[in-house]
Parts: C-alpha cells; structure tokens; sequence
C-alpha cells in the first residue's frame, strides 16, 4: 500500500501541474466570456518548448545554463514532502518544511543569478523585485506553519494539514493558515494580484522579466518548476481543508479534487481582481502575515499556551 501511495505521488507530482494551468486559463476565459485555449493546452506549450534548442548569449556563463535545472531539481525534491494526497508524504522528518522553504529559496537564488547573469539592467530590476516579494512573503509562511506545528503538535510538512475543523478554533486557525499559504502561493508561483506571468508591460514584470533571455527546455523547465510550486501550495490549502483525511484512496481522491477546486479558485481570483501596483504588493502580502498572525494567537488562547 505504501510502495502504490509513493507511485501514485510520484504521477500527479509529475502530471498534476500542467493541468492546474489549464484549469485556470479555463476558469478565466468562462469568466471572461471567450472559448480560450483548451483543458490541455499547457501539456503542448511544454512539449513545444522541450523540442526547440535553446539559444545562449555570448555574455552568459555556466549559471545561466544550469539556473534552470537546479530550480526544477530543487522544486522536484521539495515536491516529495508535499501532501498531495492527504496528511502523508514519501519524505518526512520533523522540520522538513524549512527544507522545503530552503530548497525554493535555493532555486529563487539560481534564478536570480542568471538572471544577473545575462548583464541586462532591465532582467536585474526583475531580480530585485522577485527577492524583494519574496524575502516579505517567507516570514508568512513560516508563521503560518509554526503555528500549524503548535496546533497539530507534529512537525513535519505533510502532518501539519491535520488539524481538521472539529471546533471553532480549529476552523478559525484552519482558514486563517489556508489564508496564508494562499497569498504565498500567489507570490511565489507569480500569479495575480501580485504578478502576472502572461503581462508585457515592461515596467510591471516581475518573474517574467528574469527569464526573457531562456528558451527550449531552459524555459519549460523553469515554467514547469513554476506550475509545480504552484500544485504544492495548492495541494497543501486543499489538505487544510480536506474533511475525508485517513480516508485512504478516498480521502486522497478528494484531495486532488480540491486541489483542482484551489486553481479554480485561483482563476476567478485572477478574473475578478486587477494587478496591484508594485508598491501596493507588500501591503497585500501583509495580509498574509495578518491571518498567520491571527491563527498564533488563536492557537494560543486555544491551548492556553505554546505545547
């Protein structure tokens, strides 16, 4: 049963992110009232790009070429503390999700790298922009998860999604924490209100503007390294949720549906609110550390102190 579990893991790791982005270009084109690209639209743009070669300026150095990969291998290996499938996960010691945040960030640093690399001012203010976001969305992140680990008592990244909804506070902690991640997901998959990786107005990019020089597999891998980060988050807000936890293959079917409910939710976000100005986007990563902020003290006055 655990051999099936890791497989299946392994598959909607693998298979599950492009599908999230397809959900979500459907959602917003239903929104917006247009026929749109299709269900599986996401799979071709990738196979396009993997068949192209990639091209290299002559300023660039190895990091650039080798930016890409270690954001999809890092990506990758954080995928397998993840609870795709409910409160479990083929890798899981106590703390692994600072490893998690340590193997995102170790990736972000590539990115900006080489994107540095490529001696472009224009690319460098997209990397300043996406370590600033970031360095403001990390301390939600890890607030909202220590405080999932004083709740739940556990430590690990895949336990922290068994708090339940059982009682008021735990509901209250519960979407508080969802809340949270949500927000997180936004900034670090480049989603809307924070970025939006389909603009091409120059002064507003963020994500985007770092990988204008890749191409080929380069770039679908750091796309696909993006709409993986993107399943994680998602997957971890659908768990928070999921009333079916210790369900087995049910429980973990329901899991993959509300991860799907999640992008869906993530494209009438994106249909119903506009981009926020760049200096307005710490504000709203702000509610982020709010809600965090509110599920701690919750938790606190729920336990009556710190366990």
């Amino acid at each position: 049963m655990k051999a099936l579990a890791i497989v299946l893991h392994a598959a909607l790791l693998l298979a599950l992110p492009p599908l999230l982005l397809g959900v979500i270009n459907r959602t917003k084109s239903l929104w917006a009232g247009r026929k749109g690209p299709r269900l599986l639209q996401p799979y071709s743009d990738l196979r396009r790009l993997l068949l192209k070669r990639p091209v290299y300026s002559e300023v660039t150095t190895a990091i650039f070429q080798i930016a890409p990969l270690v954001l999809l291998g890092s990506t990758l290996i954080s995928g397998a503390f993840a609870p795709l499938l409910g409160p479990s996960a083929p890798l899981s010691f106590a703390f692994d999700f600072v490893v998690v945040a340590y193997l995102w960030g170790l990736g972000r640093v590539f990115l900006v790298l080489a994107a540095l690399d490529t001696g472009s001012a224009f690319e460098g203010m997209g990397a300043s922009r996406e370590a600033t976001y970031a360095a403001v969305a990390e301390p939600a992140l890890f607030l909202a998860l220590g405080t999932l680990a004083a709740a739940t008592g556990r430590s690990s990244f895949a336990d922290l999604v068994g708090l339940g909804l059982g009682s008021a506070p735990q509901v209250v902690v519960s979407l508080a924490c969802l809340v949270a991640v949500f927000v997180f997901m936004q900034v670090e998959a480049a989603r809307v209100p924070v970025d939006d990786p389909t603009t091409h107005l120059e002064l507003t990019m963020i994500h985007e503007v770092m990988v204008l020089d890749h191409s080929g597999p380069d770039l679908a891998a750091i796309q696909y390294a993006s709409a993986m980060k993107l399943t994680i988050c998602a997957s971890f807000v659908a768990a928070l949720v999921n009333p079916l936890h210790g369900s087995g293959l049910l429980g973990a079917a329901a899991n993959v549906f509300l991860t799907l409910l999640v992008a869906v939710a993530v494209g009438c976000v994106e249909s119903l609110v506009a981009r926020l100005r760049l200096r307005a986007v710490p504000q709203y990563v702000l509610s982020a550390t709010v809600a965090a902020l509110i599920a701690l003290l919750t938790t606190s006055w729920w336990q009556g102190g710190v366990r």
